[in-house]
């Protein structure tokens, strides 16, 4: 019989998602600083910081889905998607969040939980 879940089988995936969510964010926007670098170089720099991502992505998506529904697992995946971008747009690229976007973003976290929801 499988020992039952513990705090870090439910935190693990979670903390696996943030770290994978770091790298693709990078990967996605981070070239936007660099305009002048040709297409070509920016989608190889891209692809190279994406594929670490995948050694996050995968084990935390495995190990999650022992204990959240998949739904549960694409919602986290989301809600820390914000989180990292909200940052990222702010301290990396220097574009202010608004009112709306965090609005928007609200009503997003609203529809994580009811996703969540029994």
């Amino acid at each position: 019989m499988p020992a039952a879940p513990t705090l870090w089988t439910y935190l693990i995936p979670v903390l696996l998602l943030a770290c994978s969510n770091l790298f693709m964010t990078f990967a996605w926007y981070g070239h936007l600083k660099f305009k002048g670098a040709p297409i070509l170089l920016v989608i190889l720099v891209s692809w190279l910081i994406a594929l670490p991502e995948y050694l996050f992505q995968v084990p935390a998506n495995r190990m999650g889905h022992a204990v959240y529904t998949l739904p549960q697992l694409k919602t986290i995946q989301e809600v820390i998607t914000l989180t990292v971008f909200i940052g990222f747009s702010v301290w990396v690229m220097g574009e202010p969040i608004k009112w709306n976007h965090l609005a928007g973003f609200a009503l997003m976290i609203v529809a994580a939980w009811l996703i969540f929801r029994a």
